[in-house]
């Protein structure tokens, strides 16, 4: 395990943590709760030669992406309408990453979500966790984790522990591996 900082920014910078993450440019990964593609359009330019699932509850958000993923004419995410907390519409260990930023504090069933996670991993599989720190002035006012909070579920779990950062100023992170 290392601990590193990739603070350099005042607010979290996806791209700067994915690229310290040496990924290989044909990896399938997965990014859960994706918003409007905050990670999975930096991921997606990355894995050049992969794929990445990105998943989201909300129509609006899925809509979104689609439109920034063709005024920028990236061809490799594929969008998915789902609830994390219910059923991930992948199959079992078909994914190289996972990922799960500023999610947590929305999930009330998080051992449900990482067995999720664990299930479409492939073996040796990494799972990426970015999300607000419990002190942070900015992010939402209730439901935050501590990274310290987590770890012992994950472990529970079967994940191991690679490396924990600093992802910015309101910001933890967290890489394991399945």
């Amino acid at each position: 395990m290392s601990q590193e900082n990739y603070n350099s920014d005042e607010f979290l910078n996806p791209t700067q943590i994915l690229r310290a993450l040496a990924l290989k440019d044909d990896m399938i990964a997965c990014d859960l709760g994706c918003g409007a593609g905050g990670w999975a359009i930096p991921l997606a330019k990355i894995l050049s030669n992969g794929m990445v699932y990105a998943v989201d509850i909300l129509e609006e958000n899925i809509s979104a992406l689609r439109g920034i993923l063709a005024q920028e004419n990236i061809f490799n995410v594929s969008t998915l309408l789902s609830d994390i907390e219910k059923n991930i519409k992948i199959e079992d260990k078909s994914v190289d990453l996972v990922l799960l930023t500023n999610v947590l504090f929305q999930i009330e069933d998080k051992e449900k979500l990482f067995r999720e996670c664990r299930r479409i991993l492939k073996s040796r599989g990494q799972l990426l966790i970015v999300d607000y720190k419990k002190e942070a002035a900015f992010g939402p006012s209730i439901g935050r984790i501590g990274l310290e909070d987590i770890l012992p579920l994950l472990e529970k779990l079967g994940f191991q522990e690679e490396k924990r950062f600093e992802a910015g100023k309101y910001h933890w992170g967290l890489l394991l591996t399945k």
